[in-house]
């Protein structure tokens, strides 16, 4: 199991945007993949989840984050060979370890737990809370918004990761993620 979890380097910046549901960073992945001519990973949980409710009815269980996090790095693992010069990542395992600790009671499985700390990544992207709230099959807290922020930039703040707050309209925050990806090049 924890090899299906460990991150291969290689040679690019990697970009994760990171934050609560219904927030844009799929919008924002996408667009960042077209301007940096590059890879973006999709969020593995979201295929996976709405294949299960659309088969079940069920939504997300403790066991299903394991088969998640395999998932979601085997996603990231296969980009990565073919990402130029920037990878984006619609979320990394932390966002993964961040959701089991909000639904599960602050109960993470142990290699979730490890690689969500040990795999690394050059900035976070934070998406704030400033998007129409878009429900769907899988999203349930709309009420919540500011609290699932709230928890999701103590992680990043926790662990010590380099990351900014995207907010305003697409424009915007296609701006602002430009910029500061653009500042990781340089260097």
């Amino acid at each position: 199991m924890e090899e299906k979890l460990k991150q291969q380097t290689g040679n690019c910046i990697k970009v994760v945007l990171f934050g609560p549901e219904s927030t844009g960073k799929t919008t924002l992945s996408k667009q960042l993949a077209a301007y940096y001519k590059t890879e973006w990973v999709p969020e593995f949980a979201r295929e996976y989840l709405q294949k299960k409710w659309d088969a079940t009815k069920e939504i997300c269980s403790y066991d299903d984050l394991i088969l998640i996090a395999e998932g979601q790095m085997e996603l990231e693992n296969q980009a990565l060979k073919k990402a130029n010069k920037v990878l984006i990542c619609d979320t990394d395992l932390l966002e993964t370890k961040v959701y089991s600790e909000v639904y599960f009671n602050n109960l993470v499985h142990p290699d979730l737990d490890k690689f969500s700390i040990e795999n690394t990544y050059d900035l976070y992207l934070l998406t704030y809370i400033d998007t129409p709230w878009m429900p769907d099959d899988l999203r349930d807290k709309p009420d919540e918004r500011e609290k699932m922020f709230d928890a999701f930039k103590k992680a990043l703040d926790d662990h010590n990761r380099p990351y900014i707050i995207i907010k305003g309209d697409r424009k915007s925050r296609l701006e602002t993620a430009v910029k500061a990806i653009n500042q990781l090049i340089k260097t």
